[in-house]
């Protein structure tokens, strides 16, 4: 990460998907298989003792593991060295039991699924916080009249209300179709060298079983080790709603410009603040979302590209989808924290909403001002507004 990419998502993901969390996540894996192992007589129950108490992230020199993974290739290779010789330490019997019968993708897909497990789990709360200041503001704002803006001109009326309900309907389904392809995705990876266990003497099932449950992670019975579908399509999902948050962020700076003045982000010290000039107040939120929905679709066209992945295991492709997978999940996660953040104090200026209606209308002739700026067609928008929040906000409740 650079120091161009901090501000662009928030500590706890990028924590998740450092070298530390990730490490952590591998470290979890090992501690399950050793159990599973153990219960299914694979391994002796001391020798899993002793390999999950060492499984502690604390007792690791993460920074030359991470540095290690460059001359082996993966990080699980430098990981499963030093945790054979801490195991080894206190039970040299124990030491051959690290890692039997498993992968090196095994143990960075499972560390993948848990990172990204907790950071849906960030994104999903974050989204709901948004989601409920925009129907909030749709009900406090229904009938606000304001100009609607096509081809990036002013064109009719609407209301205010309805523009927040517009842009909180994409957040609500986009919310429903992560989890639903969540619950599909954050799958245990478990396959071994070639996927099919074959070192697990017949009882690779029933490990992979107890794992998965032991890391409340899906079974997804067998291994995925080429077979990315359901993982690329959460991908896919977390570009779509990194996107429909850029719309809102987008529309939010064009509505705060200066000369359209009509809505602004909260006010707070040290918030968008220029370094030459007092006046100017960047809207920083909408800044962040935007960088995240331009950078969204570079990361899904990877993933895409990467589920090219030849045989059993793959060479360069799984590789390049690893790397693409944690900006993109950072990028949603920054975009969803900066709004949920700025949407609950979104500044409201209705007498700029009326200025600029009153001076589209006066330079029309009376009737076309009439037919396009009448007051009804605010409260059309308003009722239409005040009918869809209780709708979105029992799709809301679903999960």
């Amino acid at each position: 990460m650079s120091i161009f990419e901090g501000f662009l998502s928030t500590p706890e993901t990028l924590a998740a998907f450092g070298g530390h969390g990730i490490v952590a996540g591998m470290l979890r894996f090992e501690a399950a298989l050793a159990r599973a192992q153990a219960a299914e007589g694979l391994i002796p129950a001391e020798a899993a003792h002793s390999i999950a108490a060492s499984c502690q992230v604390d007792l690791f020199d993460v920074a030359k593991i991470v540095r290690d993974s460059a001359r082996a290739g993966s990080v699980a290779i430098p990981l499963v060295r030093a945790l054979t010789e801490a195991v080894g330490l206190f039970n040299p019997a124990a030491a051959r039991h690290v890692h039997g019968g498993s992968t090196s993708q095994d143990v960075v897909d499972t560390a993948m699924a848990l990172a990204t497990r907790d950071a849906l789990a960030w994104i999903d709360a974050d989204l709901v916080r948004a989601i409920q200041a925009l129907l909030a503001l749709a009900e406090a704002h229904a009938d606000q009249p304001m100009l609607a803006r096509t081809l990036m001109q002013p064109a009719s009326v609407t209301s205010l209300g309805l523009k927040c309900v517009d842009w909180a309907a994409p957040l609500v389904r986009g919310r429903l179709r992560l989890r639903a392809a969540a619950a599909r995705a954050l799958q245990l990876q478990l396959g071994g060298p070639v996927g099919t266990l074959a070192q697990m003497r017949g009882r690779g099932a029933a490990v992979r079983r107890r794992m998965a449950q032991d890391l409340g992670l899906a079974d997804p019975g067998g291994s995925w080790h080429t077979q990315r579908d359901e993982w690329v399509a959460l991908g896919c999902e977390l570009g779509v709603v990194t996107g429909s948050l850029g719309k809102i962020a987008g529309d939010i700076a064009l509505l705060g410009q200066g000369e359209v003045g009509e809505v602004g982000e909260p006010d707070e010290p040290g918030r968008g603040e220029a370094t030459t000039m007092p006046h100017k107040r960047n809207p920083v939120a909408s800044m962040v979302a935007l960088a995240a929905a331009q950078r969204a679709p570079q990361r899904v066209a990877g993933l895409l590209a990467a589920m090219v992945q030849q045989q059993e295991r793959a060479l360069g492709p799984l590789q390049a989808e690893i790397a693409e997978w944690p900006q993109l999940v950072m990028s949603a996660h920054g975009s969803a924290r900066a709004l949920a953040t700025a949407l609950p104090g979104l500044r409201i200026d209705a007498g700029r909403m009326r200025e600029n209606i009153d001076r589209v209308r006066s330079g029309l002739e009376r009737c076309a001002a009439d037919e396009w700026f009448s007051p009804a067609l605010a409260a059309e928008a308003g009722a239409l507004a005040r009918a869809q929040v209780p709708a979105l906000r029992a799709r809301l409740d679903v999960c």
